[in-house]
C-alpha cells in the first residue's frame, strides 16, 4: 500500500484496511491538531489508489472493513466519491463497511440524496470531531463552524442512515471556560444524537498554536479535578434514547466505556468516587495520543 505523510484513523478502524485517498486535511487549521500541519491538502492520484486496490484485492481478503484516510474524503466531488466506492463494492467484494473522516463543511455540502447514494455504495459510518459544543471555545481554537453548524453536520448524517461516531476533547476551553465548555458540548451532542460519542482529553503537542499559546501562559490545562468535573458535565447533560460513550481512550485519566441512558447513573457515580480519590486514575507515563 502507498502511504505518504501521516495516515491516523480511529481505534475502532484498527483492523481495516486503510486506503488513503486524500493526504492531510481540507481544513488543517484547528489549534490543538498537528497531525498534518506540513502537509498541504490533496486527491491522491487515481492510479496509485487502484494500485492500492488491487494490493488489497490480492492481500486483504480477511479484511471486512475499508477506512478512507486521510483528514477528509467526503470534501471529494460527489461524482469521484460514486466512483471510488463503485471500485471498491465491485473489486473488494467481501467488504462490509466503509467509514471515513467528515467536518461539518463537508459533510453540509451534501445532500441529504447524495449521502443516501453513498450509503447504498457501502458507506457505513462517519466520524466527526465535534472537539466542543461552545462556541467561543470553537472560535478560538479556529474549528471553522460553530455548534450550529456541527449540529446540522450530525442531523444530515442521521437522516442519511449512517452511523454518525463524534469526538469530543477535555480540556480545549481551558481552565477558565472549562464547565461552559463541558455543559455545552453535552447539550450539543443531545441536539445531534449521535450513534457513537468518544471522548479524548487534551494533549499539548509541540507542533500546534495551542501549545504556543500554553507556552506563553495564554492557555491553561484543567488540572485532574477539573478534567473529571467535565466528564461529569458532559455525560449529565446528554439527553439520548441510545448512544454508546467511550472515554477508554489512551489519554483519558478515568476509562469508561458505556451506554447511555442506561449507564449514566453508574458512570457518574464511578466519577464521583474518582473525584474524592476512591478511584485510582492512570499515571502520566501510561497516557498517550
Amino acid at each position: 500500500m502507498n502511504y505518504e505523510g501521516n495516515v491516523i484513523r480511529p481505534p475502532s478502524e484498527a483492523d481495516s484496511i486503510i486506503l488513503q485517498v486524500t493526504v492531510g486535511c481540507s481544513h488543517n487549521r484547528c489549534a490543538f491538531c498537528g497531525t498534518y500541519r506540513d502537509q498541504l491538502f490533496r486527491l491522491k492520484d487515481e492510479g496509485v489508489v487502484d494500485k492500492d486496490l488491487d494490493f488489497a484485492a490480492r492481500y486483504c481478503q480477511r479484511q471486512k472493513r475499508v477506512f478512507l484516510a486521510d483528514g477528509d474524503v467526503l470534501s471529494l466531488p460527489q461524482k469521484k466519491l460514486v466512483d471510488l466506492l463503485t471500485k471498491i463494492r465491485n473489486r473488494l467484494p467481501w467488504v462490509n463497511r466503509i467509514a471515513l473522516y467528515g467536518n461539518a463543511k463537508n459533510i453540509t455540502r451534501k445532500s441529504e440524496a447524495d449521502l443516501h447514494q453513498l450509503k447504498e455504495l457501502g458507506l457505513a459510518r462517519v466520524y466527526m470531531g465535534l472537539e466542543s459544543g461552545h462556541d467561543p471555545t470553537l472560535a478560538t481554537i479556529d474549528k471553522g463552524v460553530d455548534a450550529a453548524k456541527q449540529i446540522e453536520a450530525g442531523r444530515l448524517i442521521g437522516r442519511a442512515g449512517l452511523f454518525l461516531s463524534v469526538t469530543v476533547l477535555l480540556g480545549i476551553a481551558g481552565i477558565e471556560n472549562s464547565v461552559a465548555h463541558a455543559g455545552a458540548t453535552g447539550r450539543v451532542i443531545s441536539a445531534m444524537q449521535p450513534s457513537q460519542v468518544g471522548i479524548l482529553t487534551l494533549m499539548l503537542l509541540p507542533n500546534t498554536p495551542l501549545f504556543e499559546q500554553a507556552q506563553r501562559k495564554e492557555f491553561a490545562l484543567p488540572d485532574q479535578t477539573g478534567l473529571l468535573k467535565e466528564l461529569y458535565l458532559i455525560v449529565e447533560n446528554i439527553e439520548t434514547d441510545r448512544m454508546q460513550l467511550q472515554a477508554n481512550h489512551a489519554s483519558n485519566y478515568l476509562p469508561i466505556n458505556c451506554r447511555l441512558p442506561k449507564d449514566r447513573d453508574a458512570v457518574l457515580a464511578a466519577i464521583e468516587k474518582a473525584l474524592h480519590g476512591e478511584t485510582a486514575l492512570k499515571p502520566e507515563h501510561l497516557r498517550a495520543l
